[in-house]
């Protein structure tokens, strides 16, 4: 995920998540400033004797070790996906190499993230426990402050601005582009189901009436072919109504995701709890990526799973609708070139959005699609 989507799509952790955040984090803050201060103070003052130089070496070396440690410390504590930093390339002897290190912006952004974690881990860490013993805090106050550590975490220790602009801008063409294969798939399915399907049964319609008319003198043969005939027209009807409902359904446009996801779920041969909150209603682009994931979940969970119960969750999540599909079937689920859920990927990349597969073996298999409805 890139810089810019994981600060769109960051949640406010729990309570108990962002408490043992904060008061696990005093001990580290602290070994970490003590270290720092201590290193580089003491490099500075001794540097017009050369041994200052190695001091700030190690300094230097040390604030992007935590610096790395930071980011997969808050990305598993906080729920915020920081990636990985985004250094220079090292060359050279040690006194280059660590030419290059200062003159790395991402060094002197991971110090600075270090120097302001340990005043603000001293607050959160007494602001912790005290939410532990005031239920109030713990519920309404300690989640925000821990949804804006994150944000602080992600802005210093993230990428630049500049860099996750691109990164967004990259991911943007390419789903695009994803967007574009899956729609020319969708056009060549319709036209397989048009030719193979009711066309073929027209085509059938209209040999048995041509058959019909040769025997109006054979009323036992007659009546024969115009049964024939009448079977393949409802037939041909079905399957053009089944067509249309597969490029864009009339309940869904009509009635919204609710009644359309309730309508697929009676359908399915594996019972299906539907639970809809989505108010107010999504853009029709949304509605419309919803409905086909699930449509196609659903299905390959009848087909694949092996599982005797199933549930649909819609939600909205601040700018992003949220559709999560679990199963308690065999599990073993996965994202893989030419396969259906990555027709899902590909589906939801057109509007930017990210579907996430969570399927241990032996189950149970979590398919969630992130949908934002701010683009």
């Amino acid at each position: 995920m890139s810089g810019g989507g994981a600060a769109r799509q960051q949640a406010r952790p729990t309570a108990f998540r962002a408490i043992a955040f904060m008061v696990a984090s005093l001990p580290l803050r602290l070994v970490q400033f003590v270290l720092l201060v201590t290193l580089f103070v003491v490099g500075v003052a001794t540097l017009v004797v050369w041994i200052g130089i190695p001091i700030l070496m190690l300094a230097t070396k040390l604030a992007r070790g935590f610096g790395n440690l930071e980011r997969r410390w808050v990305s598993a504590a906080l729920a915020t996906a920081i990636p990985a930093a985004d250094r220079l390339p090292k060359d050279g002897g040690p006194l280059r190499r660590w030419r290059t290190q200062l003159t790395d912006p991402t060094t002197w952004r991971d110090l600075g993230y270090l120097l302001l974690a340990f005043p603000i881990g001293v607050f959160e860490f007494a602001l912790g426990v005290v939410a532990i013993v005031l239920l109030p805090i713990a519920i309404w106050v300690v989640p925000g402050v821990g949804w804006l550590h994150g944000r602080l975490a992600l802005a210093l220790l993230g990428p630049p601005k500049a860099r996750r602009a691109e990164a967004r801008a990259s991911r943007l063409q390419a789903s695009r582009a994803r967007g574009v294969d899956a729609a020319e798939a969708e056009r060549r399915r319709i036209e397989r189901d048009l030719h193979d399907g009711a066309q073929q049964r027209l085509v059938s319609v209209a040999m048995s009436l041509g058959r019909a008319k040769t025997k109006l003198g054979d009323p036992d043969s007659l009546r024969s072919l115009l049964d024939e005939a009448h079977t393949d027209a409802k037939q041909a009807v079905a399957e053009l109504r089944d067509l249309a409902r597969g490029i864009y359904p009339a309940v869904l446009a009509d009635r919204g995701l609710d009644a359309a996801l309730s309508a697929q779920a009676a359908k399915s041969p594996v019972p299906v709890d539907v639970s809809v909150e989505v108010d107010p209603r999504p853009p029709a682009a949304v509605e419309t990526t919803a409905y086909f994931i699930v449509g196609e979940t659903l299905t390959n969970i009848a087909k694949h799973s092996g599982a005797t119960q199933a549930s649909v969750r819609v939600w909205r999540s601040g700018g992003t609708v949220v559709v999560e599909v679990t199963d308690n079937g065999n599990g073993g689920a996965r994202l893989r070139e030419g396969g259906g859920l990555r027709g899902l990927a590909d589906r939801a990349a057109t509007i930017d959005g990210v579907i996430s597969v969570v399927s241990p073996p032996g189950g149970p298999t979590v398919i969630r699609a992130d949908l934002p409805c701010t683009w």
